[in-house]
């Protein structure tokens, strides 16, 4: 072997990384230097071997070695070195941080030397191209000064490192507000005019600085008169890819920070076009414009109506048929048309139309998590078409049996991904029930209905609730077998009200139709009843219900801070979506009791002491005299409609009903409520009256 290529190996070249003082040493120093990142630079491989022979934390020490001057050379192949390690390899990432290099780095950037401090600047980009890099606190008086002095910096690196930084770092309101306050985005726009990767950097901390803030958007839209969105909207037709997107990326920002903004049909249009069109882009921009294009129509009917008209379903779904598509960017053009097929009707039956069905169920077996997370999204989309589950697209073993394996799949959120998916699916299942059954998939929902993770109990508890809908007798009792009443019962009571609403809507169809399967809820000692009942005692307790309140709230501390970073809207809709389980419970509940009290006397027999107990709790008045006078509507229509059933003269003992209905005070209640406001509710109390009224007729008469 010559002599060169054993002094190049990579245990001898660490061993080389020493500091030399004499000038033939340095020499040596600086060929193991040039060495090494020539043979890391594109080589992940080598990149892990020198890490374990410990390299970074020696050529870190160059650059320490050279505080206060040094070889020039030496330092420019020391930190572009460093910023090799750190570039696509997360070891090498945190190599670089746990030997301090950061500070080194930073401090060469002072260096008179402009290759050095090119070298150092553009080390340091790579570094905090990392999500591991620690944020950058901007709201540090001394942090904000030297980000600013590389701002006003001459060199194109280190402004382009500057606008690096803020784009890693800014996150929150006070982080944005700051760096708004500091003129940062008047200088950034006045960037716009430079190099392309200083262009690309400053439309990146653009978006950064502008994202879900209002206030900081209408200042940047106001800069120069306007001057600064209008050059926005002239990048997003720049002859670069990258630049095209980044550009397409600000404005979607500064449309949903500050909706008066970007508001023209014909600019939206356009971005929807040239984000299509940027698929067709190879590499970063091409795998990320798929994203921007579902983030710019999220929840927007009418820019779902306008892509249509653009052909962007016949487009997005074009690219099925070019061949393998590289995981990222198929899990955006997938995300996309799951968007798209969100809302309207005529978007899924495009989608079907092009037989595209068995690429994206493919996509179900892809290797990649992200993947098979989209692919669901996209079937649960595609399946609130009732046009397309009653033909019995998305019903046939070909999507049913995928769906079940993904349940076992070891990433939560491609489980939950997928319950989303078997929840629509399984409402119409109809005859192919049996399917879904005998491939285990009603196993495997019971067994993640018994998950810790509270969301995969209560998307499986739907699924189960979906599953039971209109199912006939035989599938039904196939259901709860796996289940077990017992289960059930602990469901209903489940700590999580929206799971509790849920196990009371599975119950209402386990019972609703068949006749046998009513019996199931007076199994094991009714102890559905029962749990029904307890829930219904805790829902019209208002201490009870303001410990939940006060738990719920305390549990979701950290996500309420979380969301103040966003639009005030997502946190209205959490307050509204928790308070409107607490309401249902009580209205479900009471439906269901309502529905069982319309049975045999037997059935009647058993609301009746769930309402009335044969034996008094002290001087608690019945949980339904609470319910009867709830603001709720529909709980008073529920509650009447319980009573009326169980007035209903058919049998001996309904006089005997309505004496301990009238006994424990529920009778006067209802006398109280001939003019309620609502009018099905005031039906429902004359019904009632008159029904007790016959008894009491009957009663003289003897």
């Amino acid at each position: 072997m010559p002599a060169s290529a054993t002094a190049n190996r990579p245990e001898e070249l660490v061993e080389r990384l020493g500091v030399g003082g004499a000038a033939a040493e340095g020499e040596a120093l600086l060929k193991a230097l040039r060495e090494v990142k020539n043979q890391i630079i594109g080589n992940k491989t080598k990149k892990l071997l020198y890490l374990h022979l410990g390299a970074v934390p020696r050529i870190v020490s160059v650059l320490a070695s050279a505080e206060g001057g040094g070889d020039a050379a030496l330092i420019v192949q020391a930190a572009a070195a460093i910023g090799s390690f750190a570039c696509g390899v997360e070891d090498g990432v945190r190599a670089v941080l746990d030997a301090d290099a950061v500070p080194q780095l930073t401090r060469i950037l002072s260096y008179p030397d402009e290759k050095v401090v090119d070298a150092g600047a553009r080390s340091l980009r790579m570094i905090f191209q990392s999500k591991l890099t620690p944020k950058y606190d901007v709201l540090q008086e001394k942090n904000m000064k030297f980000l600013l002095s590389l701002l006003y910096r001459e060199n194109e690196n280190v402004t382009e490192l500057a606008a690096s930084i803020i784009a890693h770092s800014c996150e929150r309101h006070e982080e944005q507000k700051a760096l708004c306050d500091a003129g940062v985005l008047q200088r950034l726009v006045k960037l716009l005019g430079g190099p392309l990767n200083q262009r690309d950097a400053c439309l990146e901390s653009i978006e950064a600085i502008v994202r879900n803030n209002s206030e900081v958007a209408q200042k940047f839209a106001c800069i120069d008169n306007g001057k600064a969105l209008s050059s926005l909207i002239e990048l997003i037709q720049d002859r670069y890819p990258r630049t095209r997107l980044l550009a397409c990326i600000c404005l979607i920002a500064i449309r949903h920070a500050s909706p008066c903004y970007v508001q023209e049909m014909q600019i939206k249009t356009k971005l929807i076009l040239i984000l299509i069109e940027l698929l067709e882009e190879p590499g970063k921009a091409g795998d990320e414009a798929p994203f921007a294009l579902t983030n710019l129509i999220m929840d927007e009917e009418e820019l779902h109506k306008q892509a249509i008209s653009i052909n962007a379903v016949e487009k997005l779904c074009n690219f099925f048929y070019k061949g393998p598509i590289e995981a990222r960017r198929l899990q955006g053009i997938l995300l996309a048309l799951a968007e798209l097929c969100s809302k309207l009707e005529k978007c899924r039956s495009q989608l079907i139309s092009l037989q595209v069905l068995n690429f994206i169920v493919d996509a179900l077996k892809h290797d990649c998590t992200d993947v098979r997370t989209a692919a669901c999204s996209c079937i649960r989309n595609i399946s609130r078409s009732l046009k397309n589950l009653s033909a019995g697209h998305l019903s046939s073993e070909t999507v049913v049996v995928p769906l079940v394996q993904l349940l076992h799949d070891e990433s939560s959120s491609v489980q939950v991904a997928a319950l989303g998916a078997i929840c629509n699916v399984a409402v119409n299942f109809a005859t192919r029930k049996s399917v879904f059954i005998q491939c285990g998939g009603v196993s495997q929902l019971v067994q993640l209905a018994k998950s810790m993770d509270s969301t995969l109990r209560l998307k499986s508890v739907w699924a189960l609730r979906n599953l039971m809908f209109l199912a006939d007798r035989k599938d039904k009792e196939c259901v709860l077998m796996e289940l077990t009443v017992s289960n059930l019962a602990s469901l209903i009571c489940d700590s999580e009200h929206p799971i509790q609403e849920q196990a009371l809507t599975l119950v209402s169809n386990l019972i609703d139709g068949c006749g046998d399967t009513f019996e199931h809820a007076f199994a094991e000692d009714s102890a559905i009843i029962n749990a029904l009942t307890r829930i219904l005692h805790s829902a019209s307790s208002p201490g009870v219900c303001m410990q939940a309140c006060n738990q719920e709230a305390e549990s979701t501390n950290t996500l309420v801070q979380v969301l103040h970073l966003f639009a005030m809207h997502s946190l209205r809709d959490l307050i509204r979506t928790f308070y409107r389980c607490i309401e249902m419970l009580p209205i479900k509940g009471m439906f269901l009791l309502a529905n069982i009290a319309a049975g045999n006397e037997f059935h009647k027999e058993v609301v009746l002491n769930c309402l009335v107990p044969p034996q008094p709790n002290g001087n608690n008045p019945s949980f339904i005299i609470k319910f009867l006078q709830s603001k709720e509507n529909l709980l008073r229509v529920a509650s009447v409609w319980c009573i009326v059933n169980l007035t209903y003269r058919d049998g001996l003992c309904s006089s005997t009903r309505v004496a301990r209905l009238r006994d424990a005070g529920i009778i006067s209640q209802i006398k109280t409520m001939v003019n309620d406001p609502c009018l099905d509710c005031k039906l429902r109390v004359r019904m009632a009256l008159e029904q007790c009224m016959d008894f009491e007729n009957s009663e003289h008469v003897h």
